[in-house]
């Protein structure tokens, strides 16, 4: 099989289980890294000229194992050790490698509690979901170097700790399970709404995510929230299909053509919610899975049960009171009680310095002002966020609905639009930005339809 276009997806989606196989094999989460990435390296080095090997996977361990096997070597220190690996390496097969899939136990293991939230999410996503350094510091909105030293720390203070590489036994699992969730929540995030660059979707994050997902509810089963996280993705990936239109501009859910959603995926969300909701407790995930089941099933806009998911995003801010969440339920009031009332709670959230100067505040604004009338203050508002995200793709969309309506007559229709977001910005610090909490700056999966 020679080289094809796709060979860098490939190498993108196998390098999570290369390096999830090396570590159960040698331990070493730092150097099993390294490894890999001179197994990747070298294949894409050797592949264009050799063409892709029958069991690329099995190719890339083995690759692997050398260069690991031969930094060892390098350690006097761990003589010992090198050779209890060489042996090992004789028992690596040529044919397909890696029956089970370790992803699940690498995530769990990146998500051991002697890291902070943040670093749990940065280490899964750089070595679980495949994001660069520097995607990751755009999605934490800090420096490059930074976010390498942190996943850098991260990977030292699981070697420290001398965990075994096994999923961790019940009550273990229990304890990690929560970060584990809201990781795979921002894995997906970044795959469904990419926080910078020309595409709006990153298909392999999403799907990934989807995977990491179905894995993680077959092993608890009857955990509510893992279910309802599943439901959530499966119901917001139903859409993709029409979320793009032919010059390559977001659409938001209002404007999409429901006949393009996935029927298969709807259903099968709707069912897992269906299951979700009758468990004894709830939680986030289900919740927003519920509002997102409601947005799928609405035959049209305008068939949407907007009191029933203003309803349910009153009661999942006893959950989660995050500004997104907040934002959502603000365009919910503006759908029931009209665009005033909904400018009026995003007046409450301006103050909010996690969502200062945020592209999705100032865009429902934008909105709003546009269904209450103010067209001046909206087509000011939509150019504002469409500076504000570093999506093209968001861009154009934005861009697009400035360009259907007249501009302000004067300074003074402008101030609707702009003070609220400027004493925001103004106020702001970066310690308490929108991503304090863990939370990624771009969209959620339940991000307000009139956005995205």
């Amino acid at each position: 099989m020679r080289l094809e276009r796709g060979v860098e997806d490939l190498l993108r989606r196998e390098a999570p289980q290369v390096l999830a196989a090396l570590v159960r094999r040698y331990g070493h989460f730092d150097l099993a890294e390294d490894a890999v990435q001179d197994a990747l390296l070298t294949a894409a080095r050797l592949w264009p000229h050799e063409g892709v090997p029958e069991h690329p996977r099995g190719w890339l361990i083995r690759a692997g194992s050398r260069s690991l096997i031969d930094t060892l070597r390098a350690e006097r220190s761990r003589r010992e050790r090198e050779d209890r690996h060489i042996q090992e390496r004789e028992t690596i097969p040529d044919g397909p490698v890696n029956a089970h899939d370790d992803s699940l136990l690498l995530l769990f293991l990146c998500c051991h509690p002697a890291l902070s939230a943040p670093s749990q999410i940065a280490l899964t996503l750089r070595a679980v979901g495949g994001l660069t350094t520097e995607e990751i510091a755009r999605a934490f909105l800090v420096p490059a170097g930074t976010m390498g030293q942190r996943i850098s720390r991260a990977k030292a203070a699981i070697a420290a700790s001398g965990v075994p590489f096994r999923m961790p036994d019940a009550e273990e699992r229990d304890n990690r399970i929560a970060a584990v969730l809201h990781v795979l929540y921002l894995i997906y995030n970044e795959g469904y709404v990419a926080s910078s660059g020309d595409k709006l979707v990153r298909v392999d994050l999403a799907a990934e995510a989807i995977r990491l997902s179905r894995m993680l509810r077959a092993a608890v089963p009857g955990h509510g929230e893992a279910t309802g996280l599943l439901a959530l993705m499966l119901l917001t990936e139903a859409r993709r299909p029409a979320r793009i239109d032919d010059t390559g501009a977001a659409v938001p859910l209002a404007d999409q053509d429901r006949t393009r959603w996935d029927q298969t995926l709807i259903t099968e969300g709707t069912t897992l919610v269906e299951a979700a909701m009758t468990g004894p407790r709830l939680g986030a995930y289900q919740l927003q899975a519920a509002i997102a089941a409601l947005h799928d099933q609405a035959a049209s806009p305008q068939a949407t049960d907007w009191p029933q998911i203003l309803a349910l995003y009153t009661l999942l801010l006893r959950f989660d009171n995050g500004p997104l969440i907040r934002l959502g339920r603000a365009v919910a009031v503006a759908m029931v009680h009209g665009p005033r009332a909904g400018l009026a709670e995003l007046d409450t959230l301006s103050a909010d310095p996690r969502l200062a100067g945020h592209h999705r505040l100032t865009a429902v604004r934008a909105h709003l002002l546009e269904l209450a009338g103010d067209l001046g203050a909206a087509r000011a508002g939509y150019e504002l966020a469409a500076r504000a995200t570093l999506s093209t793709p968001e861009q154009r969309h934005l861009r697009q609905r400035a360009a259907r309506l007249p501009a302000a007559p004067n300074q003074a229709a402008l101030s609707a639009i702009t003070s609220a977001v400027t004493d925001a910005a103004v106020n702001a610090s970066p310690r308490t930005s929108h991503t304090a909490q863990g939370r990624r700056p771009a969209g959620t999966p339940a991000d307000p339809p009139q956005v995205t």
